[in-house]
């Protein structure tokens, strides 16, 4: 069933207002679980706050810990958003810029200009992004 699958993070409600709640969860690098990261310097985490549309039937508390859900095939998609499809446009691009004769140094350029401006439309599409990348909450089970 690869259309059930579910990306979880644990997180803790911050904020409840009437439209959304905000939940914080902490972002940690592949290396962060590592016995010797203390150590090593290399891992880092940070904490991302998620906003989750608020409704009526929802009954929960600030400080309260949740899971944040995310269907793994959005997941997926924005990755897809965020790496590959820049990627595509920047090689692209300079390749383009390469065969028409523009020497390295311009098509490097017009291969970021280019990104810069795919990254500008994603922008522009935030809202509508928004609203296809709806987070859902639950009460956390224990465990």
């Amino acid at each position: 069933m690869a259309g059930t699958e579910e990306i979880i993070h644990p997180g803790k409600v911050l904020e409840i207002t009437p439209t959304q709640i905000l939940v914080g969860i902490e972002a940690r690098s592949a290396c962060s679980s590592c016995h010797a990261s203390a150590l090593c310097g290399l891992s880092d985490s940070e904490q991302k706050i998620i906003s989750v549309p608020a409704s009526l039937k929802d009954n929960y508390g600030t400080g309260e810990e949740v899971d944040v859900v995310l269907k793994a095939s959005m997941g997926h998609k924005a990755v897809w958003l965020a790496y590959c499809i820049p990627l595509v446009v920047l090689i692209t691009v300079m390749f383009t810029a390469l065969k028409t004769g523009a020497s390295e140094l311009a098509a490097a350029g017009l291969g970021l200009c280019g990104t810069a401006i795919y990254y500008f439309v994603i922008w522009l599409l935030r809202d509508r992004l928004r609203t296809e990348y709806n987070f859902i909450i639950r009460k956390r089970l224990e465990k």
